[in-house]
């Protein structure tokens, strides 16, 4: 079908605003919500008016990435329109006589073989050259008009988040430890430990450890998965020397922890049926189970309990390489932040190190708190290295903590949250 006998619509884009026209001359503004492509929405809009002609349409754009001319189908399948004229042309410029022939234009006296060249050798990528971020990203719509002949490079938050996932997914010689902390209760420390475990794990291939560290009803079991065995940290301590030994193997661990089979960490459970009294565990007894840790993992996060003065809360400190202090978007959640920095800074010269490069996550705990989450935010850049934001989302409250259950705002904001801490390590 001629291009010039389609029906033909206009967008023009601006930033999340676009203009759409109709074959009919109609004009409908379209806007994109922060989690959502403009240029596919006009894709879809396009297509929507070959759905209901029953015939492709072009589709002509004008705006901040430039003029484009494309024909879309009613699937929103797009094509070059440029190129399908150019194929039009190309067939209507063909002789019919002439198929079957060999046409020569060779001089008289000269051989085939002379008449031919040598041909130039083939340009081919390197099979040793590994992808890059930018290679990695052309999807969506960039990725169609990068396969049209129109090369659009990776935008700003796609090379961010690429960025993002190089950082999380590196490996580090010998374990690091991540201290989730803040001294006040219902902050988020318990979601922060799993969802930054499940990044890690994630993206980086596994061996991380979850640890509840909390004489007080850990819940950190109560919201992820339970492996096969029905075993806490106080099963692991009385055999913790036994792992330490030379003709150990590495699935040994597995009876003490409880592996999360999506997310692909695991979790070393404290007993939530116990009192604080029947659970507690010394500074000698902690740095055993942080060797034992130590040796079947390259990454432990703790959740960390609410008393401050606890032994077990001490050495935690003690042995990490970064903090993660979350809060809720609450004046009292984060004082209790700001309080603990106070405290640490006070402590020795390795606590004011760790209180200097922490880092603090602010959770948009109800759907129409954000305004309240970036006012907390804002109180706390001077005081740390990194500040980040998680946006409201239900599969946060409550039932199991898994990454791919969340939306895809906060699934990067979460890994946004990791790459910083990874940053400090």
């Amino acid at each position: 079908m001629s291009l010039d006998t389609r029906p033909r619509t206009y967008a023009t884009i601006s930033g999340p605003i676009a203009t759409f026209t109709t074959p009919d001359g109609r004009t409908e503004p379209i806007a994109a919500a922060p989690d959502e492509d403009i240029r596919q929405m006009v894709v879809e809009r396009a297509a929507d008016e070959a759905r209901r002609s029953g015939i492709p349409v072009e589709l002509v754009t004008t705006g901040d990435r430039g003029d484009h001319h494309f024909v879309i189908s009613a699937d929103a399948t797009i094509t070059d329109a440029s190129v399908e004229a150019n194929i039009s042309e190309s067939t209507e410029a063909t002789d019919p006589s002439q198929e079957g022939k060999e046409v020569s234009e060779q001089a008289p006296g000269q051989t085939s073989a002379q008449s031919s060249s040598v041909p130039e050798p083939r340009a081919r990528a390197s099979f040793i050259t590994a992808p890059s971020a930018t290679e990695q990203s052309q999807s969506g719509w960039r990725g169609i008009l990068t396969r049209l002949g129109f090369p659009v490079g990776p935008s700003r938050a796609v090379m961010d988040r690429a960025e993002n996932e190089r950082v999380v997914s590196q490996q580090w010689a010998g374990c690091r430890a991540i201290a989730v902390v803040n001294g006040k209760g219902g902050v988020g420390k318990t979601m922060t430990t799993a969802m930054i475990s499940a990044v890690f794990a994630r993206y980086g291939g596994g061996n991380v450890l979850a640890w509840d560290n909390n004489d007080t009803r850990g819940t950190l079991g109560w919201r992820t998965e339970q492996g096969l065995y029905d075993t806490t940290i106080r099963d692991l301590l009385p055999v913790a020397a036994e792992l330490l030994a030379p003709k150990a193997s590495v699935s040994d661990i597995t009876r003490f922890v409880h592996h999360q089979t999506i997310d692909r960490y695991d979790v070393l459970r404290s007993n939530p049926e116990l009192l604080a009294t029947d659970q507690r565990i010394a500074r000698a007894e902690f740095d055993l189970l942080m060797q034992v840790a130590a040796r079947y993992y390259r990454v432990v996060i703790f959740d960390s309990g609410n008393d401050e003065s606890a032994d077990r809360w001490l050495r935690m400190i003690d042995s990490s390489h970064q903090l993660i202090i979350p809060t809720i978007a609450a004046p009292e959640s984060a004082e209790s932040a700001a309080l603990l920095l106070d405290a640490l800074r006070q402590r020795d010269e390795r606590s004011r190190h760790l209180a200097d490069n922490a880092v603090i996550v602010v959770t948009q705990a109800e759907s129409g708190g954000a305004a309240a989450a970036a006012a907390i935010a804002d109180g706390f850049p001077d005081q740390v290295r990194a500040v980040e934001r998680i946006p409201f989302d239900r599969s946060l409250k409550s039932g199991a903590l898994r990454l791919g259950d969340l939306r895809a705002a906060t699934k990067d904001a979460w890994v946004r949250v990791a790459a910083a801490a990874a940053r400090g390590l």
